[in-house]
């Protein structure tokens, strides 16, 4: 599966145009431009609007196709708000704030996730600003945090007013929310948990007033008390719903109250609204905190960094350093931005990007990620990427993209609840009025029953029985360093039945590492290893470094070499004591004119027919023997092999341009069966197309040589650099361990056994209700406890991925 790239939109004021032609010329222009996807010109207010690909065709390739056929641009000073939204506890939630924004004039796109809490709205600062949108949002009952975000122009002063007031509240806000159900301070400082306790202590007035015989009014008046305080907000969203010709839950439940009072029933309106309303705030809760996974993944990086300039060390916002700067991080900070080590050493804990709990030594030249944590020596750090791209941003964007993306069976629900819920109501409808009408049945009845049926109407479990569980299971694998990019690939991730491996960067480390050593006549191969690593040690080819590397492991005593010489492409020679030896590949023998007997010929064509490297070390008289290497298997490919074996998956294939005997042995190596050798890219896009008629095809690749095959399989997953793995494939092994395969896989099948367990019980539960509301046996406080119950039900089973360990290794 293919990642679509990040469309951007250009929205400008078209000056020149006299008739409808003239927006249709300008519409069929600029679809001519690659990378284009969508053109919107409105001639009656000139204003265009552009969807394009920003990596095919730039903005100012845009202006300068509408400037040539003869008009003007300016483009307009939209700005963009970001923030997050408290209080949404079902889908229809999200759905409300949307279709209320995009009333307002000079809202041009609203975007509220429900999965993840967050909204985006892109506006026009001339006709609307941030404190009326603020102030519909809180009207329609739910509260709002704003984030950091970018604007295309400079910020009002009444915006930046707010925005520090925002600021200045950020941090209580998420203290609350933070905050454990059993903490009085939610329950107290909170706006949901106020509510509940001030209607609890209504409902409870009422009940003693009555117990005692007092006025029936008095008892009246407390349960009307507990109604309007919880009742206040659900019924102001359910009443922007019915002008919005929606129905979502808090119209159903403000109906059903309504009646209930109407029918002369207090106290059942006065439980059914205290219920709802304890139900929603332990509903909201849980999801808040799985939401917290994200938040506590953006509280990793530091606001500010001490940065070296005109050889001071001074502290600046992170948002103020460039690229090229160099960070001081001392024992116990964490890193700011991304970045290589200029100076120093030290343990850098890396768990936050990587999930690997062991701490990882950094020296000079070495690669760190900003949100990491510094643990024992002093660094300096010349900064690589700025803070709006390091890695620990961008993966908090694809976090945030794959958690508020929409799986396969959530899609199915989603169109599944927008029939069943009218038709419901409209079943509502007709119990309420066919019996009393047709049949002289008691109005009282049968419009109870009917108010039963509506709080049964709204399928809230049903619709958050996937987004709570795609929510979870993402959080959970981002903490272990496993990146979904969405719900789709984390269901097919769970359907997975082949598996087909890349070698080179895949299998294997990428570097060379010595396999053997061969000795001839009667030099021992000891000896012939330590004069290649003596000589060797002057030299900075990959080869070199892992036979020297190698020698000094096995703990050989390396000699000095005088009179050092290097043949690019060839090798080096040198004197050990009064004897010159050579070092290299077969053309430097051939060039300094030293015979390889018929023995050492032989070798060497046993050795590339092995598919190894030959390093050949010799005097002027002949050959004494080679060293071989070859790209070495990484440490854990056995283990993660097994793993994979452990969790089912039985068909692993190896795919190789390798030769055959080559291609059979590492197969061997690594514990597969099945393997495919001496392809070309093109072939391997074959063999994965040709394997999909098996089953459901996955392909693990370091997105280099592989990627048309990553991009044929049903899902794709990426090791090797960061960089690189976020932008090849569905899903990224951050920390490069294959092991982690196991427990994605593993993960995602019991996501979407979980899914299907939400599903199946939102269905029976509702289906059972309904028939049981139809006839009069259950009334609104157990409707109303069996659809609250059932959404806490899937929420907390949904909730049960986050708190997922790794596969145990």
């Amino acid at each position: 599966m293919k990642s679509t790239p990040s469309l951007k939109t250009l929205q400008a004021q078209i000056g020149g145009m006299d008739c409808g032609n003239c927006a249709k010329t300008i519409e069929a222009s600029l679809r001519q431009l690659p990378g284009v996807s969508e053109v919107s010109t409105n001639f009656a207010t000139g204003r265009l609007n552009v969807s394009y690909n920003p990596q095919e065709v730039s903005n100012n390739t845009i202006n300068e196709r509408v400037v040539a056929l003869g008009y003007t641009i300016e483009q307009a000073s939209t700005k963009s708000l970001q923030a997050q939204i408290g209080g949404m506890d079902c889908g229809n939630c999200a759905k409300t704030i949307e279709a209320s924004l995009q009333q307002m004039p000079g809202v041009e796109s609203v975007l509220a996730n429900f999965a993840t809490g967050r909204l985006n709205v892109s506006y026009d600062p001339q006709q609307i600003n941030k404190p009326a949108i603020y102030d519909r949002i809180k009207a329609l009952g739910y509260t709002i945090d704003e984030t950091p975000s970018v604007n295309t122009s400079s910020t009002s002063s009444a915006d930046d007013s707010l925005s520090r007031e925002q600021n200045q509240t950020s941090s209580k806000t998420k203290q609350i929310q933070g905050n454990d159900l059993t903490d009085w301070k939610f329950w107290f400082r909170s706006r949901r948990g106020q509510s509940v306790i001030l209607a609890g202590v209504g409902l409870g007035l009422g009940l003693l007033t009555q117990h005692l015989g007092l006025s029936v009014w008095l008892a009246r008046a407390f349960y009307g008390i507990g109604i309007v305080i919880a009742g206040y907000p659900v019924a102001r969203a359910g009443l922007f719903e019915l002008r919005s010709r929606r129905a979502d839950m808090n119209l159903l439940m403000t109906i059903s109250v309504t009646g209930a009072i109407i029918l002369g029933d207090w106290f059942e309106g006065a439980l059914v609204t205290f219920l709802f309303s304890l139900g929603t705030t332990l509903q909201s809760f849980s999801f808040g905190r799985t939401r917290n996974a994200i938040r506590a993944l953006m509280d990793l990086t530091p606001q500010e960094a001490t940065v070296i300039r005109d050889g001071k060390e001074v502290s600046v916002g992170v948002e103020d350093i460039e690229v090229g700067e160099v960070l001081t991080i001392r024992p116990g900070q964490r890193v700011a931005l991304d970045g290589i080590v200029v100076s120093g050493n030290s343990a850098i804990d890396q768990s936050p990007i990587t999930g690997e709990s062991i701490p990882e030594d950094k020296v000079i030249g070495d690669q760190v990620y900003g949100g990491t944590l510094n643990q024992a020596g002093f660094l300096e750090v010349k900064v690589t990427r700025k803070s709006s791209d390091t890695t620990v941003s961008r993966i908090i964007n694809l976090v945030e993209e794959a958690q508020g993306s929409r799986a396969p069976t959530q899609q199915w629900v989603d169109k599944f609840a927008t029939i069943y819920t009218p038709i419901v109501i409209l079943t509502a409808i007709i119990i309420a009025l066919v019996p009393p009408l047709a049949f002289a049945q008691p109005f009282n009845v049968w419009v109870y029953r009917a108010l039963v049926m509506l709080v049964i109407a709204c399928p809230c479990a049903l619709v958050i029985s996937t987004p709570v569980s795609i929510v979870s299971a993402i959080g959970s694998a981002t903490r272990h360093g496993v990146l979904f990019k969405g719900g789709s690939a984390l269901e097919t991730a769970g359907r997975l039945n082949i598996l087909a491996f890349d070698k080179t960067g895949t299998l294997t480390q990428g570097k060379p590492v010595v396999k053997k050593m061969y000795g001839l006549g009667e030099t021992s191969s000891r000896l012939v290893f330590q004069i290649a690593a003596s000589l060797e040690q002057k030299s900075e080819h990959p080869l070199a470094k892992a036979i020297v590397s190698e020698a000094r492991e096995m703990g050989i005593e390396l000699q000095t070499p005088e009179n050092f010489t290097a043949i690019p492409g060839k090798g080096i020679w040198a004197n050990l004591g009064d004897q010159t030896y050579f070092v290299g590949n077969r053309r430097l023998f051939i060039d300094q004119g030293i015979p390889l007997s018929k023995e050492a010929n032989l070798l060497l064509t046993d050795i590339e027919f092995q598919g190894q490297t030959p390093v050949l070390i010799g005097t002027n008289k002949g050959l004494l023997g080679a060293v071989t290497l070859a790209d070495g298997l990484r440490l854990e490919v056995n283990e993660a092999v097994r793993l994979l074996q452990k969790v089912g998956l039985k068909r692993l294939i190896m795919l190789t341009g390798d030769r055959n005997a080559v291609a059979k042995q590492i197969a061997q190596e690594v514990g597969m069966s099945e393997y495919q050798a001496e392809m070309l890219p093109e072939d391997k896009l074959t063999s994965i197309q040709q394997l999909r008629h098996s089953g459901v095809v996955g392909m693990v690749g370091d997105g280099i040589n592989d990627a048309p095959a990553l991009a044929s399989a049903d899902i794709s997953f990426a090791v090797g650099g960061i960089d690189i793995a976020l932008e090849t494939a569905d899903v990224v092994l951050v920390g490069s361990d294959l092991r982690k395969l196991a427990y994605a896989v593993d993960l995602s099948r019991r996501t979407v056994s979980i899914i299907q367990q939400n599903v199946v019980i939102s269905l029976i539960t509702k289906g059972v209700f309904l028939i049981l509301g139809t006839f009069g046996i259950v009334g609104l406080v157990i409707a109303v406890l069996a659809d609250m119950g059932t959404s806490l039900f899937v929420t907390a089973n949904g909730m049960r991925l986050f708190k997922s360990g790794s596969y145990k290794f």
